[in-house]
């Protein structure tokens, strides 16, 4: 799609990407509602004098040795979403208040031995990282990628005041990114640039979208700029190979902000530069499914179904979903966006270390606090269907009625950031958790190894799955759901597989899983399996963030989680319920204090569930 585009265009006079005006136009920044830049301008105020913080080698080389990522990361971080703060309040004020401490951190950031983060520290993708970088050799990774977006933008929004201190400071920030990006860009091939064959993620347009902010906010030699421009098209298209038409992210709603969302702003940035050639990918059905997908897989309040290493609490729409809305012509989109955003505590973004999101944000404002007021969203209609959809591409199920939202994943063990979870569903009553997928712990060097699952969330028995005698679900793209069928309906919608193609070989032969939502009553979910072992070696694993009241009645099994909702279960045998102390930080923000698993052995060969809501 891109490179066709590319081919067939005159890419001879290139625009500098100054789409977002530089704080000079007063006229521009001063459109920008009064109380938005008070509150800029309040928000960098924290930041005036208080440094940046050290960064030492052996902050570098803490991740080889412990594997221990997140204090370096912490420092690194911090450094940039000082900068964006200061900048911003710069540009909202320009009375150069704040210049001194954003020269300090451009000079800081343009010193650091290297950009990219000790746990991307290779030159092969997923081989042993380097204890320290090579500053003769440039690793391109997201976060070096991200760092020269934020310098070359930094530096373009501010570059007359910056220039009137002295020249130097666009000298020294663009040399850097010569050095750092854009020469390593052209001359290297990092894995995440595609070849064809190899498999893509959020890398790809994530890390593009960056170097092509970086590129595009200077005035580059017009030869380099169609170089880039070349090169980003063909990784692009890379890119978009993984996708199905469907727009599915398989790695989850929180991954849609680093990967659908990132390859908006690539597009945004191509399509400007290049005078609007690049507008036509935006009517493309594939983009509009991508496009879309956020508000999809949206449960209700914060939460969204969630799979493989994503949060349940995926994060709140703003600018980008809002906009990426208006491109691809969905006003549904740009309402759920404008509404999400309108009810952000936190409307500045203060932990965003990516400066582009940040300005977008500030010119979109005034246009989301209006968009949409007093219309009623609603849940996204399919076919008459309304909120059921099936990804064929992720083998994601979602169905909905006025009180529940359910959703199963089928497809394989083979995505990206997976977790072994074939099989497994979440649910949720009156925008409440009722049966939950974890998510992730804060990555450490164990998190991207070959020991990856030997971690607890990843596994299938911390996830509503059974296992056989110990024997749990096997990571890979060979190990999937087999015989799926599914229909969508308005009295019911269900999804029915086969799960033990998914499993190592064991006593048990076939696993069937049918799960149904009966619209305005219940869902049911039946579990059959064949083979010669032992009935109580078959153990369904339940997934709750409260813990449930079992009690056994009228011949099953009740628990009810929390009031959230009761779950009748007959087959089953004994249930233990075991608490999992919630102490890492990432899943934290999900989970306050501590997560259950119940444990139901069967009785026989059959095992149903029927959840009702609770009060």
């Amino acid at each position: 799609m891109f490179r066709e585009i590319a081919e067939r265009s005159d890419l001879t006079n290139l625009r500098v990407f100054d789409v977002y005006p530089p704080a000079r136009d007063r006229k521009a920044w001063e459109g920008v509602p009064e109380s938005y830049r008070r509150e800029l301008v309040k928000a960098g105020e924290k930041w005036l004098g208080c440094g940046y913080p050290p960064i030492y080698a052996s902050d570098y080389m803490e991740f080889c040795r412990t594997g221990n990522r997140s204090r370096f990361e912490e420092k690194q971080f911090q450094r940039r979403i000082a900068l964006n703060a200061l900048v911003m309040a710069e540009c909202a004020e320009y009375e150069g208040r704040f210049l001194d401490d954003i020269i300090n951190g451009l000079f800081l950031i343009c010193e650091e031995t290297a950009w990219q983060l000790p746990a991307h520290n290779t030159y092969v993708r997923d081989a042993p990282q380097h204890i320290l970088p090579d500053v003769t050799r440039p690793v391109i990774d997201l976060f070096a990628a991200e760092t020269g977006a934020v310098a070359g933008m930094a530096e373009y929004l501010l570059r007359d005041a910056l220039k009137e201190v002295s020249p130097v400071i666009s000298k020294t920030v663009d040399r850097s990114l010569e050095t750092r990006v854009l020469e390593p860009y052209l001359k290297e091939h990092f894995w995440w640039m595609g070849d064809g064959e190899s498999p893509m993620n959020n890398w790809t347009s994530w890390c593009t979208q960056n170097v092509l902010t970086a590129a595009f906010t200077r005035a580059s030699a017009p030869a380099m700029r169609r170089e880039i421009i070349g090169k980003a098209c063909v990784s692009l298209d890379y890119f978009l190979d993984e996708y199905g038409e469907d727009g599915c992210c398989d790695e989850g709603a929180q991954y849609y902000r680093h990967a659908g969302l990132t390859l908006f702003n690539a597009v945004e940035v191509l399509n400007y530069v290049c005078g609007g050639i690049f507008g036509e990918v935006y009517r493309e059905k594939k983009i509009v499914n991508m496009a879309d997908y956020i508000r999809r897989v949206h449960v209700a309040g914060p939460y969204y179904v969630n799979f493989a290493d994503c949060s349940p609490k995926a994060g709140s729409c703003r600018a980008r979903e809002y906009l990426f809305g208006k491109r691809t012509g969905n006003g549904e989109l740009m309402a759920f966006a404008a509404k999400d955003y309108r009810q952000c505590e936190d409307k500045l973004d203060l932990q965003e270390h990516n400066l582009m999101y940040r300005v977008q944000a500030a010119f979109a404002h005034e246009e989301m606090t209006e968009y949409g007021k007093g219309r009623k969203t609603g849940t996204v209609q399919e076919g008459g269907r309304a909120g059921d959809w099936y990804f064929p591409s992720a083998g994601l199920f979602i169905a909905r009625d006025e009180r529940f939202c359910l959703a199963v994943k089928a497809g394989d063990n083979g995505d990206s950031h997976n977790h072994n979870d074939v099989g497994s569903f979440t649910v949720y009553c009156d925008g409440r958790p009722l049966f939950i997928d974890v998510g992730v712990e804060s990555y450490t060097k164990k998190t991207f190894s070959p020991k990856r699952y030997e971690i607890w969330t990843m596994q299938s028995q911390y996830h509503n799955l059974p296992t056989f005698g110990g024997v749990m679900e096997r990571d890979g793209e060979q190990f999937g759901a087999g015989r799926v069928e599914y229909e969508l309906g308005r009295e019911q919608s269900w999804i029915a597989m086969e799960l033990m193609g998914a499993y190592g070989e064991c006593f048990v032969s076939s696993y069937r899983r049918r799960v149904c939502l009966e619209k305005g009553r219940c869902i049911c979910i039946t579990d059959r399996w064949e083979g010669d072992g032992d009935a109580q070696d078959v153990v369904l694993s339940l997934m709750t963030c409260v813990r449930p009241a079992t009690a056994r009645r009228e011949g099953a099994l009740w628990m009810d989680v929390g009031g959230v909702g009761v779950c009748r279960i007959t087959g089953g045998g004994q249930a233990v319920t075991e608490e999992i102390p919630v102490t890492d930080a990432r899943l934290k923000t999900a989970w306050a204090h501590s997560v259950f698993r119940t444990r139901v052995t069967f009785e026989g060969k059959v095992m149903m569930l029927t959840v009702s809501g609770g009060r």
